[in-house]
């Protein structure tokens, strides 16, 4: 039974406002009450004095394939506890484990594990999967290896979500290999969402696609057509269609910082998802490392396929997080948009995630005006605490 806690004296960042010197109350795993002003605890809560600081909504990682030595690939409750107890540091509450492209018993096996898995208390909460590959395009593989690419199978995708317990909640595919739309409608339908990446479509391809119910772009510029003058791309996609929503791997390397900058101004903090796209090395020491079963040469700020290929990345969340904070006219507020109340709102989970709001789940960061983090509170419970 989760402790009852009880802020005090912070600048809670509600679905609304800014209160400033508010109280919140968790009761359980869920937000109980908000308050504006001072009220007495209840004599058995843990009280937690702000001192200021900013009460913000935990981050959602959508895209997140390992940390701390652990894979989603490896398709044991270990694995996913231990990126589970690892997220929490960098302001994680929940998270999406990823697959990659790979032989089908292989991810077979990552589902079956995910279907099995119970989130645990204290850590990052596990909300579902993310299924990346295998129905992509070769010439923009990346990191996906390309032996086991194949072609969009709604029969495959049903045996997969059966396997993963129905947990699946995002497929990254090539749009331009569902010329029909029917893949794309089928999950739109199942009430997936539907991501285009590791695609070559152009602005067409994608505008029909978004016909079919295609919404969002998965780590926007990377592995995908992006701007020219003749064929704005998917990454013009992004800035031009309303309907789509845009993961960014803001670590400065997958898109260079002025890139970010440009992103920013253009499809703004009301479309813009942040994720890591993190592998198993993040949290761990420079070294040689796998994903995917390829040999990943890890170095003090990124992660590469022997082929130079970026395979994955490091970053943690709230290093992403900062880095678009510094951007001009970006704020607090747009940073619990683009790490929170989006992805929550992608995964048609603002209902429970997302937001600060009675009767949500208590996924909560206290955190200062630059981001560092103080305290990390999942359902109730506290997973993070600074110095300890």
């Amino acid at each position: 039974m989760n402790q009852t806690v009880y802020i005090k004296n912070a600048t809670i960042f509600t679905e609304e406002t800014n209160i400033t010197n508010g109280c919140l109350l968790i009761e359980g795993t869920t937000i109980k009450a908000i308050h504006s002003n001072v009220h007495t605890p209840p004599s058995d809560a843990l009280v937690i004095d702000a001192r200021g600081l900013n009460l913000i909504p935990g981050f959602i990682d959508g895209h997140i394939h390992g940390a701390a030595g652990a894979d989603v690939m490896d398709a044991t409750v270990d694995a996913l506890d231990t990126m589970a107890g690892a997220l929490p540091g960098e302001g994680t509450t929940s998270f999406l484990a990823t697959t990659i492209t790979q032989a089908p018993e292989n991810i077979s096996g990552a589902l079956e594990n995910a279907a099995n898995y119970r989130s645990k208390q204290g850590k990052a909460d596990v909300i579902g999967v993310h299924l990346e590959g295998p129905f992509i395009e070769a010439s923009k593989k990346g990191a996906q290896p390309e032996r086991h690419i194949t072609k969009p199978d709604i029969e495959q995708f049903n045996d997969w979500q059966k396997l993963s317990g129905h947990t699946i909640k995002t497929v990254t595919m090539a749009p331009e290999h569902d010329a029909t739309g029917e893949f794309m409608r089928y999950l739109t339908d199942s009430g997936v969402n539907v991501s285009a990446g590791h695609t070559a479509a152009g602005f067409a391809d994608i505008k029909q696609a978004v016909s079919h119910g295609l919404r969002q772009m998965t780590h926007l510029c990377n592995a995908m057509n992006g701007i020219h003058h003749r064929d704005i791309g998917g990454v013009g996609a992004a800035f031009q269609l309303e309907d789509l929503r845009a993961e960014l791997i803001a670590d400065g390397i997958h898109v260079s910082p002025e890139m970010l900058k440009l992103i920013f101004a253009n499809v703004g903090s009301d479309r813009l998802i942040l994720i890591t796209d993190a592998m198993r090395a993040k949290c761990l020491q420079a070294g040689n490392y796998e994903l995917g079963g390829q040999p990943v040469t890890v170095t003090e700020d990124r992660a590469v396929l022997d082929n130079g290929s970026l395979a994955g990345s490091i970053l943690k969340m709230n290093e992403g997080a900062r880095r678009m904070l510094q951007l001009p006219h970006a704020s607090i507020r747009s940073i619990v948009k683009m790490a929170s109340e989006n992805p929550a709102k992608q995964l048609n989970m603002f209902d429970r995630k997302g937001s600060i709001k009675a009767g949500k789940d208590a996924d909560l960061l206290l955190v200062g005006d630059d981001l560092q983090i103080y305290y990390t509170i999942c359902r109730g419970e506290i997973a993070y605490q600074e110095g300890q």
